[in-house]
């Protein structure tokens, strides 16, 4: 009933929204004559305000139609390598010849995309970085809204199954690097691959501030996880989808509500950045106030998971944590990371990081013991939030260039 209220609401405030939009061009266009008149750029400062704050918000488009390899600016054209019902394996390919790509001699990357919350394009940096050094491919996840309730159900399991057919069509001559929530169905994947010797597995595997073990420095993340029982999150978290939307009928954890509970997090930041925002258009300073736009443009735009994914991921990995305890099974086949031996292993964390606490990702070191100490890495990246580990100066700067030392070291 709630996801009907929300959507109810939604085409409520539409109007509103609407009028805030052309208001608020209507103080700040140059040809408009109410721009011209005393605090129009004030006025106009808060209708767009308003606008922001009420607006739907899509997802956000990649932009990424070139890079730079070795002086020379290279055309980028985003095709879909492959299409399953709840995700999109995306492919960033490069404007070369046959010839001039096999000279480059680049290695295949699989970027795991979180499936919690926001688009891949939350990635986008990450992608970015990559691209004058890797041939890079990621995992663009659907709204399951937007699936068909026809396509059936979306497990956990489903996820390792997932990457492990992108890995196999890639494979395996590949490099995969998982950020976030990834680490985990990644790790089950390729060591289920391990255990049954298959052949494609990939040569490396970075995992990036990821919930391993939630049992080390627990954040409040992993705090709302135990401390609420398992009913909880079946009762009060879960809704179906309704009827305007392709998925009608399918249980999914609203993008809405997962939305609400990241501002939840650090409401006072989040005030303070809607508020400084408005000071930045009052004074005419587009810079900072195109910046606050692209983040939330990105940070707005959420999606619906399917409701067995999110609960079997809470109660497996943040309750029972059963990978780090070793008593995880998908289909009655242990998930046994210990098989693993050949692929070779880079964690990196951020010392700041409020999602992903201090040695949750690192814990898959001691997990994975049948790999040899040199071929394993880890790197706490300084100074460094959740977010910094993949996107921005730092992730450019320090932690993109190990990944990549890291990869033609074994590669």
């Amino acid at each position: 009933m709630l996801y009907q209220i929300h959507e109810m609401n939604r085409t409520l405030l539409s109007p509103l929204i609407q009028w805030a939009e052309a208001s608020a061009k209507l103080f700040s266009s140059p040809v408009s004559p109410l721009a011209h008149t005393p605090f129009a750029q004030r006025i106009a400062a808060g209708y767009e305000l308003i606008y922001r704050l009420g607006k739907d918000y899509e997802k956000p488009p990649f932009e990424i139609d070139s890079t730079v390899i070795n002086g020379k600016t290279v055309t980028v054209v985003e095709e879909v390598a492959e299409e399953k019902s709840f995700c999109r394996l995306l492919h960033f390919k490069k404007d070369l010849s046959i010839k001039e790509f096999s000279a480059l001699k680049q290695s295949t990357i699989l970027l795991v995309a979180p499936l919690s919350g926001h688009h891949s394009t939350l990635l986008r940096d990450t992608v970015r970085a990559l691209l004058p050094d890797h041939d890079v491919y990621i995992t663009d996840w659907t709204d399951a809204r937007m699936v068909p309730a026809s396509e059936g159900p979306f497990h956990l399991r489903d996820y390792i199954y997932y990457v492990q057919d992108f890995m196999r069509k890639l494979g395996p001559d590949l490099h995969v690097i998982s950020v976030c929530q990834p680490t985990v169905p990644v790790l089950a994947a390729i060591s289920l691959m391990a255990s049954a010797n298959d052949p494609k597995l990939p040569k490396t595997m970075t995992m990036m501030g990821g919930p391993i073990d939630p049992r080390k420095s627990p954040t409040e993340v992993n705090d709302l996880a135990t401390n609420k029982p398992f009913s909880w999150f079946e009762n009060t978290v879960i809704y179906s989808v309704p009827p305007t939307y392709p998925g009608y009928g399918r249980k999914v954890y609203p993008g809405f509500l997962q939305h609400a509970g990241f501002v939840a997090m650090n409401p006072r930041r989040h005030a303070q950045s809607h508020w400084d925002f408005y000071m930045h258009l009052r004074k005419g300073d587009n810079e900072s106030a195109e910046e606050h736009r692209k983040f939330y443009d990105e940070y707005n735009a959420v999606i619906d998971m399917p409701a067995e994914y999110y609960l079997e991921t809470i109660q497996e990995i943040f309750q029972e944590f059963r990978l780090a305890t070793g008593t995880w099974e998908i289909e009655g086949k242990p998930v046994c990371p210990q098989d693993i031996k050949t692929v070779a292993l880079f964690t990196i964390e951020g010392e700041l990081d409020d999602i992903s606490g201090s040695g949750q990702t690192e814990a898959a070191q001691n997990l994975c013991s049948g790999i040899p100490k040199s071929k394993k890495q880890h790197f706490t990246a300084p100074e460094c939030g959740h977010y910094g580990i993949f996107s921005g100066r730092r992730w450019r700067d320090i932690i993109r260039p190990k990944i990549t030392e890291f990869i033609k070291k074994h590669s």
